[in-house]
């Protein structure tokens, strides 16, 4: 495996260059000059390269034009940092612009060979791929329940992704297993965690997203479980690196699994 040096140079190749890549019909994206502007997701959204090469009174156009599109579309909108970027005066000048911070994720980077293990999950639990519009929503119903706020819009999000780019998007969901004697057992049990991959033709990099999973069934190995099988299918598509935005509650799971840390992330939000 690389050094994280060099897995952050192959970061920024591979993943920042294709972060608009299989977007649904609706979206749609521009370039403006150094960033890449998205429109028609629950927020919009503003990738850029390592390098902006504009600083000062140039910077704050930029970035007063891009708050502007998104003001008169009524929408919200995520500039996505991370700490390596440059100019250094980056983040500074989005705060003056209007836009805040959310917590700090760590980008963490690990082998998919590494990761592909028996990891199983609890007796009392199935995980499965799916990609039915049912699903989805029943895992937008767990993700509200986590987040005690109504996250119906990602299911309708992953609905698209799986419409706009079905070989490249596969959603993995853990259920809790109906107990003996609770009835029809071929009906779907309560989602308890879900998480899916993203591929990008011709990279050597995935992601991984999602993962919340409810309180009553942290700590017992689904997250675990749901990282493995994700690499399982990452390795069958020929993918060398799988990549996660990490919490603070994740990372520290995620590195006993062999994933290493190369920078940190975080999302400035503008909201009209």
């Amino acid at each position: 495996m690389p050094d994280p040096a060099e897995l952050l140079h192959l970061y920024d190749v591979h993943v920042r260059a294709a972060e608009a890549s299989g977007m649904p019909s609706h979206v749609v994206v521009e370039h403006d000059g150094p960033v890449l502007r998205i429109t028609g997701l629950h927020r919009g959204f503003v990738s850029t390269d390592p390098d902006l090469g504009v600083s000062g009174a140039d910077l704050d156009a930029l970035i007063a034009r891009q708050r502007d599109v998104f003001a008169a579309r009524g929408e919200a909108v995520e500039w996505k940092t991370r700490a390596h970027d440059r100019p250094a005066e980056l983040t500074e000048r989005l705060l003056a612009a209007g836009f805040v911070p959310e917590p700090v994720e760590t980008v963490v980077v690990a082998a998919v060979d590494d990761l592909v293990t028996e990891s199983s999950p609890p007796d009392s639990v199935r995980v499965r791929e799916t990609d039915t519009p049912a699903d989805m929503r029943r895992i937008a119903a767990m993700e509200s329940a986590v987040w005690g706020e109504d996250q119906a819009w990602l299911g309708e999000e992953l609905v698209g992704m799986l419409a706009a780019m079905p070989r490249l998007t596969h959603v993995v969901v853990a259920e809790a297993l109906r107990p003996a004697g609770a009835g029809d057992t071929t009906k779907p049990g309560q989602v308890v965690s879900a998480g899916w991959l993203t591929l990008t033709p011709g990279s050597d990099f995935a992601g991984l997203w999602g993962g919340s999973t409810l309180a009553a069934w942290r700590g017992r190995g689904v997250y675990r479980a749901l990282v493995a099988a994700r690499a399982l299918l990452a390795r069958e598509h020929g993918v060398r690196f799988l990549q996660v935005d990490a919490s603070d509650d994740s990372r520290p799971i995620l590195e006993r699994l062999g994933f290493v840390a190369i920078t940190t992330t975080t999302p400035y939000v503008w909201t009209p």
